[in-house]
């Protein structure tokens, strides 16, 4: 049976069989060499579980306000091993999820939240120049783009005039598409980068700031300091945290939980999350002739206005970075390594970028990939504390941590040193989204969404009965 854009599924099937199964930002002759693992019993100030981005900002801004601090970061992997080194490399602006939906949770303080996201924006930026990081970092903005006239009706609804509407003629003048009918972009609130290459780039300035980090690992458990772990900063004996690994425990007058979509160690958070899959694909580098048609010259990242939709964009050697489209979420809450690779979905990813491109119709891929993103009923990260403020968390990114996660670094360490800031006064930070229910609900939930969001795309936007009655419960399941 031959697809639309032309190569049979047999086709398509052999096309993504070739390309190798692992992230492209993670397949890098420059990665650094690994830390070594714990081998002993450490005494920390602070211990950070995680090695993402939300790891390694809250390591290197802790010792940035106090370099006498000792600092520790515990990874069961590699640093930027999950979801920081397997996104699609938007670093944006938004800590809410985009416009509609920070407006929709969080009217009263929304400016407030725009202002700061875009000085976070600006500090990712700046920490990039002034350490020289290798990331391909580029302030090029985000086109959205609409592909059915309800999404362009939609958009231009959606403040355009703010951001810029472009009508088809103008679109197609950026990026060429038979699909597009028009779109908006913003300029400033979007850059991209190389997700891995930043993160160490990071974990190198955590290193030289005498961050002590031990990567393969993990954490299993989390419990009141035993008396006679040593004294910390505070002096007091016993009154901290234990955390327990193979090579032995870290006592802690302090803990920040960074682990995304990976067991938080905490209840609380655990019933809030859930792992949904997002899965991406990457070509062979494109030729001139290849892209020539399309354009292409700003290098935005493009992301379509569906429910379910699609963001792609460049990597520096011309190659498309392709995902996006089909969450998956496989009962019981796991996360497994045999869940990064599903042919059907990339089979259809395949196909949608040749309908988007056309002329690309057969072109290569060089790699795929998958990866748990830490989904929360709200879409946007929430923060708290555990064990008298001893512990902070900031989960739920729900796939746009790579900026916001340096905002949740700030937050878990105003929550962790008690103090009243403009950050802990946000409504984001002092409310939490509604738990998901147990399995099985869980589950059905989350079918019957993905299916109501399908219909919706099929049927001129149109939300169902499923779908509204999220809305009054104030789930937001919109994206």
């Amino acid at each position: 049976m031959r697809t639309p854009a032309g190569p049979t599924t047999r086709a398509l099937d052999a096309l993504v069989a070739a390309a190798a199964p692992l992230s492209f930002w993670l397949d890098d002759p420059g990665a650094p060499k690994a830390e070594l693992p714990l081998s002993a019993p450490v005494r920390a100030d602070l211990a950070i579980v995680g090695g993402g981005f939300t790891g390694l900002w809250t390591a290197l801004l802790a010792k940035q306000e106090d370099p006498g601090l000792d600092v520790v970061l515990l990874e069961s992997e590699r640093v930027g091993w999950a979801a920081t080194g397997r996104n699609g490399g938007f670093c944006e602006a938004s800590l809410t999820h985009g416009e509609a939906n920070g407006r929709a949770r969080f009217p009263d303080s929304f400016d407030e939240l725009q202002r700061l996201g875009a000085g976070n924006l600006e500090a990712i930026e700046q920490y990039v120049k002034e350490h020289r990081v290798d990331c391909g970092w580029e302030r090029t903005g985000q086109l959205t783009v609409a592909t059915e006239p309800w999404q362009a009706a939609e958009l231009r609804g959606e403040g355009a005039p703010r951001r810029g509407w472009l009508d088809r003629d103008a679109l197609l003048a950026e990026v060429a598409s038979p699909t597009y009918l028009g779109g908006v972009w913003d300029r400033t609130g979007c850059a991209m980068v190389n997700p891995a290459r930043l993160a160490w780039g990071i974990r190198q300035s955590c290193l030289e700031a005498g961050v002590r980090i031990f990567e393969h690992t993990p954490v299993v458990g989390m419990t009141p300091a035993r008396a006679g772990g040593g004294p910390g900063r505070s002096g007091t004996l016993g009154r901290g945290l234990e955390l327990r690994t193979p090579a032995g425990r870290v006592d802690a007058d302090r803990v920040a939980l960074a682990t995304n979509a990976f067991d938080p160690l905490l209840r609380r958070v655990r019933v809030r999350i859930v792992p949904v899959y997002d899965h991406v694909l990457v070509t062979e580098p494109l030729t001139d002739e290849q892209l020539a048609p399309i354009g292409w010259r700003h290098r935005q990242g493009v992301a379509d206005a569906g429910n379910r939709f699609h963001y792609y964009r460049l990597t520096e050697d011309n190659r498309i970075l392709w995902g996006g489209w089909d969450a998956v979420y496989h009962f019981g809450r796991k996360v497994k390594p045999t869940y990064d690779q599903r042919l059907a979905t990339f089979r259809t990813l395949a196909r949608h970028l040749y309908d988007t491109f056309p002329h690309l119709a057969g072109v290569g891929f060089t790699h795929r990939w998958g990866g748990a993103i830490d989904t929360c009923g709200r879409f946007c990260a929430f923060f708290g504390t555990a064990s008298g403020g001893r512990i902070a968390y900031a989960a739920g990114y729900t796939g746009l941590g790579v900026g916001a996660s340096r905002f949740g670094a700030q937050v878990m360490l105003d929550l962790l040193s008690g103090r009243r800031t403009e950050r802990t006064e946000l409504d984001l930070v002092r409310t939490k989204p509604t738990p998901f229910p147990p399995e099985p609900f869980t589950w059905l939930t989350v079918q019957a969404t993905r299916l109501s969001l399908a219909h919706a795309d099929r049927h001129g936007g149109r939300r169902n009965g499923w779908l509204r009655l999220l809305d009054r419960l104030g789930l937001g399941y919109d994206s």
